[in-house]
């Protein structure tokens, strides 16, 4: 077991577990590609794909009507706000969706920034997607100071010292992602929360680089919120945020008259995208079928949500450390992140690197002919990327690897790394 909780010694499936995913058969060129790229957004499996397309043919309709249709939305919707709870761990009344995460994040940050007054601060940090960023940054329009924690250069980790050294009485939110979508380090939420409320603020986190690399917990996290994108755990495109149900029915949203007061539907504004709500329960559904699947004695859904990242970040922690390793074994290549195996505890399955001074879209683009799909830039961490002075040299190429890839797509990326840089 591990501190997360987790059995790490159930081994997945993973030729099951690419039968579930149609597009893992795209060919390039006659090779099978290599979906590297999961940080940008997973593949979904075909009980996603079923499930909107069965929305759209058998229950497509606008919620709270006298009718069938409508009913079905209702209860597609419920059934998913029901599905988030368990894989939250929270109360499906502090369960809202909205369109991306960036949206969500925006709306809860003005609402929030109503309650604050000039001189009050809130704490940000280095390693954030600029989506846990921004919103919060635009409240200096009305006075709010914000504060910004540093990072560890040479580990691309977070300076804790440096965190609560900013951490004060005037303190009134910190903003910090679970595990950053470019170097994969996962950041001390619980500690970071803790400190939060001792200083009376409230603990915003960005889980949408945690959420398809481990289970979420935000009883066991203590914090006021928490969002993600469903498109980054195996879902469609769309955002979902846990709420504490004090600080949603206190706070006061930016809605439209005729919308519900009550929680959770006053957060949400306008028609949502119902066809979409109906993908992430089967994403979740998905997930908790991992974990059937690994351990047949799993129960209840958050039961198995558990035995199934108990099998994923296993089968991810072997992927990242036999890449960090071959990739240590070709000279020009430079690795972001933590690299020591001993702490790997402290990282999910992403890196960044660069090789030598080549662009990193040269490197992606070379990668691409070859089936093996990867990211270049900023990813969105821009504070980041300009921190470790890559922005003006065109970022970094990252590499995501989720539970669907495999050792052998590893080594044919190094081998293609290899090439390039020999070249």
């Amino acid at each position: 077991m591990t501190a997360a909780g987790l059995d790490l010694d159930k081994m997945l499936d993973v030729a099951w577990v690419r039968s579930q995913f149609p597009s893992l058969e795209t060919q390039v060129d006659g090779q099978t590609a290599a979906f590297l790229d999961g940080p940008a957004g997973t593949q979904t499996p075909l009980q996603v794909i079923s499930a909107i397309q069965n929305y759209l043919k058998h229950s497509n309709a606008n919620t709270h009507g006298a009718f069938l249709t409508s009913r079905r939305s209702d209860e597609v919707i419920a059934d998913t706000r029901a599905a988030m709870g368990d894989f939250f761990y929270c109360d499906p009344g502090e369960v809202m969706f909205g369109p991306n995460m960036t949206t969500l994040t925006f709306a809860m940050s003005r609402a929030i920034g109503r309650e604050l007054r000039a001189g009050d601060e809130i704490l940000l940090t280095r390693l954030d997607h600029d989506a846990n960023f921004s919103p919060w940054k635009a409240l200096e329009e009305k006075g709010v100071v914000i504060q910004v924690a540093d990072v560890h250069e040479e580990d691309c980790t977070l300076d804790l010292e440096d965190l609560k050294s900013k951490l004060t009485h005037r303190t009134k939110l910190v903003a910090l992602g679970y595990a950053s979508n470019a170097v994969g380090t996962i950041n001390p939420v619980r500690e970071i929360t803790r400190l939060a409320h001792a200083a009376g603020a409230m603990a915003f986190i960005d889980a949408v680089h945690y959420a398809p690399h481990g289970l979420t917990d935000v009883k066991e996290l203590d914090c006021d919120f928490l969002v993600c994108s469903a498109y980054k755990f195996f879902g469609p495109h769309m955002g979902v945020l846990y709420g504490r149900r004090e600080h949603l029915e206190q706070l006061q949203p930016y809605k439209v008259r005729p919308a519900a007061e009550q929680i959770p539907e006053r957060w949400e504004t306008g028609t949502q995208a119902h066809e979409l709500i109906a993908g992430i329960g089967a994403a979740v559904e998905y997930i908790a079928g991992v974990g059937r699947y690994s351990d047949p004695a799993a129960k209840t859904r958050r039961q198995a949500l558990a035995a199934a990242y108990g099998a994923t970040v296993a089968h991810e922690r072997r992927l990242i450390a036999r890449l960090i390793e071959g990739l240590q074994t070709i000279p020009s290549v430079r690795i972001y992140g933590i690299t020591d195996p001993k702490r790997f505890e402290g990282r999910c399955s992403t890196l960044s690197l660069r090789v030598g001074e080549h662009p990193p879209k040269a490197i992606a683009q070379f990668l691409g002919k070859r089936g093996i799909f990867t990211w270049d830039g900023n990813y969105y961490a821009l504070n980041l990327s300009e921190r470790l002075e890559v922005e003006s040299k065109g970022g970094m190429l990252r590499i995501g690897l989720v539970h669907y890839n495999t050792l052998e797509e590893v080594n044919r990326l190094l081998e293609s790394l290899r090439e390039f840089a020999s070249n």
